[in-house]
């Protein structure tokens, strides 16, 4: 039994940033970002992400300043695609769930010379570039170095929740 439809506290949508809302309607791939080895990994769910084609080609990502990747990146990392079935992976790394024993705890990971990548999914390896404040984020960007692909569907965000494509 459901009592209410939506959140009895949320802001109304007419007063919601129209910019939020807009990036809200975009479909975004759900990615986890990775750097480090051993107890100095770090990781951030990210899914404002874009790949540069070209020679060499890039990986750009929108990045909390706050977060622990933001402040623990190294010269390289490891960024993993998300599959169905990762939603709670998703949400821990995002800081929305709990991670009893740590964030890297919760799966197999694999270490790489990029980073730690999530076994059995697609995955780069990404050489830093650059940051820089942009907006409320750090943009990160990236030359990918390494790139291993499966064919497992894809996670993505929407409107606030996960879905598999």
């Amino acid at each position: 039994m459901t009592i209410h439809s939506s959140h009895p506290f949320a802001t109304p949508p007419e007063q919601r940033d129209a910019a939020r809302r807009l990036r809200g309607r975009l479909v975004a791939p759900v990615t986890l970002w990775a750097s480090g080895t051993g107890p100095a990994r770090v990781g951030l769910t990210v899914s404002s992400v874009l790949v540069a084609l070209g020679e060499p080609a890039r990986m750009l990502g929108l990045v909390d300043p706050d977060s622990d990747l933001a402040l623990g990146l190294g010269e390289t990392f490891a960024v993993t695609l998300l599959a169905e079935g990762d939603h709670g992976l998703a949400e821990a790394f995002a800081g929305l769930a709990p991670a009893p024993g740590g964030l890297f705890r919760l799966a197999a990971f694999d270490d790489t010379a990029w980073g730690p990548v999530l076994a059995g999914r697609s995955w780069v390896g990404v050489r830093l570039e650059s940051t820089r404040e942009l907006g409320w984020s750090t943009e990160v960007v990236g030359v990918l170095e390494h790139v291993e692909l499966t064919e497992q569907a894809p996670l993505v965000h929407q409107q606030g929740r996960y879905r598999g494509l």
